[in-house]
């Protein structure tokens, strides 16, 4: 056991060899994972406070409606019939009146 240990701590170049393929791994996994992660997180975050009374919106939940009323952190999304429901912020998905708007004008007229 302790000839193993000598012959452990003699072999310098290993922890070498051992600290860059770790070090490569931690690089592709912030470029690979964390780094669109955080792109997409501020892409939404964007999406959110552009959006304003009147636009057309998917929820998370794939509700869909229209903004009636904006607080800090909730939305009052009206659906069809009328009725009126409270959403939190980090709930909607889509801006449907943006998504809609490039397909319409796609549609040649004729």
């Amino acid at each position: 056991m302790i000839s193993t240990i000598i012959l452990q701590a003699a072999g310098g170049s290993s922890m070498l060899s051992t600290l860059v393929p770790m070090v490569l791994i931690m690089v592709v996994f912030y470029f690979f994972m964390i780094r669109p992660q955080v792109k997409k997180a501020k892409d939404h975050k964007k999406l959110v406070e552009d959006l304003k009374k009147g636009d057309k919106i998917v929820t998370t939940a794939g509700i869909h409606g229209r903004i009636v009323d904006m607080n800090d952190t909730t939305f009052l999304i009206e659906v069809e019939g009328g009725t009126k429901i409270r959403f939190d912020k980090t709930a909607i998905s889509l801006d449907a009146t943006k998504a809609a708007a490039p397909k319409a004008a796609e549609v040649p007229k004729a």
